[in-house]
């Protein structure tokens, strides 16, 4: 078969001339790389052909007439009417669109490694995203309407808003002034019981005149705020669990600043989950405890855990994970970033052998990177409405929650992405030593409940799934339906969504979908079913937080999760 390289390709004549640059400036960095040259012939007469088309509607849509138009791009970015109502700003949708999907098919005919080939299509898209019409002023219609309709208004509106998000360094996807954190978010009556220099524990005021005699325990992730199992009274996981009798007791993690840069992934772990549970039990007077931990918060439990089993202690009496990677073989989107040099990169210049020291990755940084996952829905969109038309996004707590970002201390971030994501050693028995201890997740002796979100982008369903085989004892797993977040945060009240259950638990995840039952509503019932029986009797519930020895030390939220990174 002829290949070419794509450098030494000649560029489609298209109408517009767009295309042949867009190649030229897209490939040039990766012109090593080759297409087999029947596709890319075939793609370039698909090009000339639907162009052509393109071109002739819109000749159609200038014919005079009333109510003449151009056909409507299909792509709700392009929804509005004023798009369809401007022959001009219709066709450039409308080539752009046919360019976007010509890029994407080059993409995918491109020769290489699977990972080579998944890089190459993302950073495609991310391109296509960054440049469509809809982002530029002069090419939006909508936008131009409206500076025309308030007088300019709305543009002078825009470049206040554009000056703010400068200011805070990041695009604001919210009406950040609407949220108080502890007035208006993450608002369940509590108090902190417990802190060290990594955490604060919180304990929740009951709202059952019995409680079970078992505590329970959440460990969230440490890289974005606690909160998100706490946004509001009707949506709040939090809550949701005290209303179920259990005396609950959730990690607030410290926003790491410069002192704390030089923590580790041990630090983590003795003083995050391994101190929260000898608190828990000092305090309650329980030999065991539930445990819940979400997304890297299960993996920092479940590590927590697994070195109190290698020192023979077995604390935690279930442990449920949520949206949580214990085998790093398949992490979707998130796998193209991580490979040998990117990880040495960051062990030089934020790990422990950095030449400056140790240092932070801020949580602007962390919070970029996972906004541009969903470019559309997470940037463009708001760069349009904020600064294009000068809209005030809706408050939501959910997305005020997404931009309060939180840093992490360099070598913690390091010893990660080396040992989890790239090497993928949780999963293999004796390969880590943590606190001095070797991790072994099949010596932890407690059931577990382990949850995936069907359209999870960030830990996908079946890596979720991929935890099974990993661990002892019994094991149930529930998939829900919806994203990372979504799914996971899905209260029963509101009658949202669905989830799916089965008894069995094959090897291969998609056996298991294929066997499963879906049930209409929200998992959260089914939890609660299932953590019941593990709570222990009721008994009354205490009068006060902690304990003589643990005395509260302010009410929660607590100051913690109040720093801003």
């Amino acid at each position: 078969m002829n290949h070419k390289t794509i450098a030494d390709t000649p560029a489609a004549g298209d109408p517009a001339g767009a295309f042949g640059a867009a190649v030229g400036d897209i490939w040039k960095s990766v012109s090593g790389l080759s297409l087999p040259w029947p596709q890319l012939a075939d793609i370039q007469a698909d090009y000339l052909r639907q162009a052509t088309e393109v071109w002739n509607a819109s000749l159609q849509g200038l014919q005079p007439g009333p109510g003449a138009k151009a056909p409507a791009p299909a792509d709700r970015r392009f929804g509005a009417s004023e798009w369809a109502a401007n022959p001009a700003a219709a066709f450039t949708a409308q080539l752009y669109l046919l360019n976007a999907r010509a890029l994407m098919r080059l993409a995918e005919t491109v020769e290489g490694d699977a990972k080579t080939k998944a890089r190459i299509r993302f950073a495609v898209q991310q391109w296509i995203d960054a440049a469509s019409p809809a982002n530029y002023l002069a090419l939006n219609p909508e936008a131009l309407n409206k500076a025309v309709a308030t007088q300019g208004g709305s543009i002078a509106q825009g470049v206040q808003h554009l000056l703010q998000d400068l200011g805070k360094g990041h695009v604001s996807q919210t009406d950040e002034s609407v949220f108080e954190v502890g007035r208006n978010v993450a608002t369940s009556a509590g108090s902190v019981v417990f802190e060290n220099d990594l955490i604060q524990l919180l304990e929740y005021r009951p709202l059952t005149a019995k409680v079970h005699e078992r505590p329970m325990l959440f460990v969230p992730p440490c890289i974005n705020k606690y909160y998100i199992l706490d946004l509001q009274p009707e949506n709040s996981l939090i809550r949701y669990t005290v209303e179920q009798g259990h005396r609950t007791f959730v990690i607030s993690w410290r926003n790491p600043d410069e002192t704390l840069a030089a923590k580790t992934w041990d630090d983590y772990i003795e003083q995050g989950p391994v101190a929260a549970l000898r608190t828990v039990q000092a305090i309650t007077g329980a030999e065991t405890v539930n445990t819940l931990g979400f997304c890297v918060g299960g993996t920092i439990l479940a590590t927590g855990v697994a070195v109190l089993a290698a020192r023979g202690q077995q604390p935690a009496h279930s442990v449920t994970l949520l949206t949580t990677l214990l085998d790093f073989e398949s992490t979707g989107i998130l796998d193209l970033f991580i490979d040998e040099t990117m990880v040495q990169m960051r062990e030089m210049t934020l790990g422990e052998q950095a030449p400056g020291g140790p240092g932070l990755l801020k949580g602007k940084e962390l919070a970029a990177t996972f906004s541009f996952l969903r470019p559309n829905d997470l940037v463009w969109n708001y760069v349009v409405g904020n600064y294009l038309k000068g809209e005030t996004p809706p408050p939501f707590d959910l997305l005020y929650w997404n931009g309060d970002s939180t840093n992490l201390p360099g070598p913690m971030y390091c010893w990660y992405l080396r040992h989890m994501y790239l090497q993928n050693e949780l999963r293999q028995p004796g390969a880590l030593t943590v606190c001095g201890e070797k991790v072994d997740l099949g010596r932890i002796q407690a059931p577990w409940f382990v949850y995936g979100s069907r359209e999870d982008h960030i830990v996908p369903w079946t890596a979720a799934y991929a935890s099974m085989p990993l661990l002892e004892g019994r094991k149930t797993f529930v998939l829900g339906a919806s994203g990372h977040i979504a799914g996971v945060i899905n209260p029963p009240a509101k009658g949202k969504r669905s989830h799916w259950t089965h008894e069995a638990l094959p090897a291969d995840a998609q056996a298991w979908l294929a066997g499963a039952t879906e049930h209409p509503g929200s998992w959260w019932p089914r939890w609660s079913d299932w953590l019941k029986p593990r709570g222990g009797k009721l008994v009354d519930a205490p009068r006060s937080p902690g304990s003589a020895r643990f005395r509260p030390i302010e009410p929660a939220p607590g100051r913690y999760v109040k720093a801003k990174a």
